[in-house]
């Protein structure tokens, strides 16, 4: 059984996993695109009610994976200012390698979307990079849909959104 501890990312777990992560990218990264450009986040970005930050425990071991949603800001719209929308982030969702293929990175983003709905959100989105082939697969059979970019994330080519 999956279950999650909300921590920030400066947690030295959190920390870890993340810093394997950026790691992993960084190794596997099409040399096409460039190099990988590292970015840790900012703490303050994932403080309940605006984001968080999840480890996920896979049978009471060590942790499985990690994840986050914060919030951004979306201006109202001109066309129809009487519906706001408010957009939540998908970050740096990850399984360790031994743990893949065990449905946790499905376990982790319902929860991340889940964290998000309670926040208020009526919207996801996500980056991420066409050779993360897995990851969009994830993402589509979820629900995403393929949008134009909403950042200047230069690790990504592919940016997604769900609606709540």
């Amino acid at each position: 059984m999956v279950s999650f501890a909300d921590v920030s990312v400066t947690d030295a777990t959190a920390h870890r996993m993340l810093s394997e992560y950026f790691a992993e990218r960084a190794a596997s990264f099409p040399a096409s695109q460039g190099a990988y450009r590292t970015n840790f986040p900012d703490p303050s970005q994932f403080v309940p009610p605006t984001g968080v930050f999840l480890l996920a425990y896979d049978d009471d071991g060590p942790a499985v994976g990690c994840g986050g949603v914060r919030e951004l800001k979306v201006p109202l719209s001109d066309t129809e200012p009487e519906i706001p929308v408010v957009r939540y982030e998908v970050k740096h969702l990850w399984v360790t390698p031994t743990s893949r293929g065990l449905g946790l990175g499905r376990t982790i983003l319902k929860e991340l979307e889940h964290r998000a709905r309670g926040f208020g959100a009526t919207e996801v989105v996500l980056d991420t990079n066409a050779s993360l082939e897995a990851a969009g697969g994830l993402y589509r059979s979820h629900g995403y849909e393929d949008i134009q970019p909403y950042n200047d994330n230069p690790n990504a080519t592919n940016w997604f959104r769900k609606k709540f």
